[in-house]
């Protein structure tokens, strides 16, 4: 699905500032020309932010007026590759980078488990209508207990998670697996929700888990940003941080300084 129209959206809500975040695991090649073309694009568009590349995809998030994020939307799906990628919107009264950067990295989000290949295969993935009505029915559709983990790290966890969500105290994503293989007992039985700020960590996760023997494991389509933007934040319990200068984001996707 795609999600055009979504700035302008996030522009009426607020403020003058469109900020988006996306993924895309994805092949890629001619990395150097493509961050290159990137830079240029976003810069002509005054955009600020960070992009991401790596073999393995993209990851990105940015702030400018809302005709020139969609533009920079529409000029990067006519690049095959991104011609579908879903697009989390928020706005804010001001841009909340200082500049544009765009990287080559080894991962969009460092893991150190080359084996774990979403490119290959997508993580199972349950959409945030779904993950709403399991936590208000207390179970999901089977009746199974419903899990939520947070993957992310510690101190993203204290400015707001899931009520009763599971997690493992982690300081960097690096540690997830070995926190995996520690606790994978306790998660038997029960269906898996991971979730993240905006899906790229809980779909490493996911496929992490299911690959060390976790059953019934999803992620959390779009993570946190996508859930408050498509239900207003059913469940949740304080506000999701964010690594720019808005710091939290509260269910409204307003910004709520720490």
């Amino acid at each position: 699905m795609l999600f055009i129209t979504g700035a302008a959206r996030a522009h009426s809500r607020m403020t003058q500032i469109t900020n988006i975040a996306a993924y895309k695991f994805v092949a890629l090649d001619r990395l150097a020309e493509r961050r290159e073309a990137m830079q240029d694009k976003a810069s002509s568009l005054g955009l600020k932010g960070t992009i991401l590349l790596a073999e393995e995809g993209v990851n990105l998030f940015m702030a400018g007026p809302a005709p020139d994020i969609d533009a920079f939307l529409a000029w990067l799906r006519d690049d095959p590759a991104f011609a579908v990628l879903e697009v989390k919107f928020s706005a804010s009264s001001s841009v909340p980078f200082g500049r544009l950067r765009v990287r080559i990295k080894r991962e969009i989000i460092r893991m150190n488990h080359p084996a774990i290949r979403p490119v290959a295969a997508r993580a199972p993935a349950v959409d945030s209508m779904t993950v709403q009505r399991w936590i208000t029915q207390g179970s999901d559709d089977e009746g199974r207990p419903v899990v939520m983990l947070d993957t992310r790290n510690d101190f993203e966890v204290q400015a707001g998670t899931f009520a009763n969500a599971v997690h493992w105290h982690i300081d960097r994503f690096t540690q997830f697996p070995e926190a995996v293989l520690q606790h994978r007992e306790e998660l038997a039985g029960k269906t898996i929700v991971s979730f993240c700020t905006g899906g790229i960590r809980c779909e490493k996760a996911a496929i992490y888990m299911a690959e060390a023997g976790v059953e019934r494991v999803f992620q959390l389509e779009g993570g946190i940003l996508k859930y408050f933007e498509q239900t207003g934040g059913t469940g949740f319990e304080g506000n999701c941080f964010v690594f720019d200068e808005r710091e939290t984001l509260d269910p409204r996707l307003h910004p709520h300084a720490l």
